[in-house]
């Protein structure tokens, strides 16, 4: 079984992507932890992955998790197992953290790790996501990220934005330290976009949340139109 770890963010869906070039992808793991602060695991709109899934054509299965440090990789654990998964796809980008952990998971039981985003160069991922993708931003938390980041798509004004954060704060641009979290709303093997219906903002002066409360599959999107 070739899966992937899916959290319906920019670097799951793009790893995916370019893993499906050379072999397809037969699961989606996507793991729902209940607290806001895992280590290992994104939460703003996971709900909305199954949306992600339907688009892809990819069978998907949930995971539930507490998202407590370093237990939460036990949950981890068992839902490869449970799953048969013999290759595991991430969107690792540059935290050891989470790599080495899913690296001694896979050790263990003999699973492939593939990690097609390794070390890419931040500003080369965030220009293909702007060419080819739909990526919005769904929650910020970093000096210098704000409410106006909030729901706002990943394209060549936003990278310029983030620049100047990472040149003036250190901001780290694929938001690999939590900075920040996204939703894939169309990409190239989408079979159908996602338009978001209804949603909210909320801001307490230093984390933000853009929540999708309604949204739904349509026909494809052109992927490099301008943000409504």
């Amino acid at each position: 079984m070739r899966a992937c770890l899916f959290s319906g963010g920019k670097d799951s869906t793009l790893a995916l992507h370019k893993a499906s070039a050379e072999k397809n992808i037969d699961l989606l793991i996507t793991m729902v932890p209940e607290n806001e602060d895992s280590y290992m695991f994104h939460k703003a709109n996971i709900a909305y992955t199954s949306l992600q899934a339907k688009a892809l054509g990819i069978e998907q299965k949930l995971f539930y998790t507490k998202g407590e440090k370093e237990l939460e990789l036990k949950d981890l654990e068992n839902a490869l197992v449970e799953s048969n998964v013999s290759e595991l796809v991430t969107g690792a980008t540059a935290s050891e953290y989470q790599r080495s952990r899913i690296e001694a998971i896979c050790r263990k039981y003999g699973i492939k790790h593939i990690a097609p985003l390794w070390h890419i160069n931040p500003i080369e991922e965030l220009n293909e996501l702007s060419r080819n993708y739909y990526v919005i931003i769904t929650k910020v938390s970093a000096e210098g990220l704000d409410d106006s980041f909030l729901g706002e798509r990943i394209n060549a004004k936003l990278i310029e934005r983030l620049s100047i954060l990472n040149k003036k704060y250190g901001l780290n641009m694929l938001f690999e330290g939590g900075e920040a979290e996204t939703f894939v709303l169309d990409a190239p093997l989408f079979r159908k976009s996602i338009k978001i219906n209804i949603a909210r903002k909320e801001w307490n002066g230093m984390i933000g949340f853009y929540v999708i409360e309604k949204a739904e599959l349509i026909e494809k999107l052109n992927t490099s139109r301008p943000s409504p």
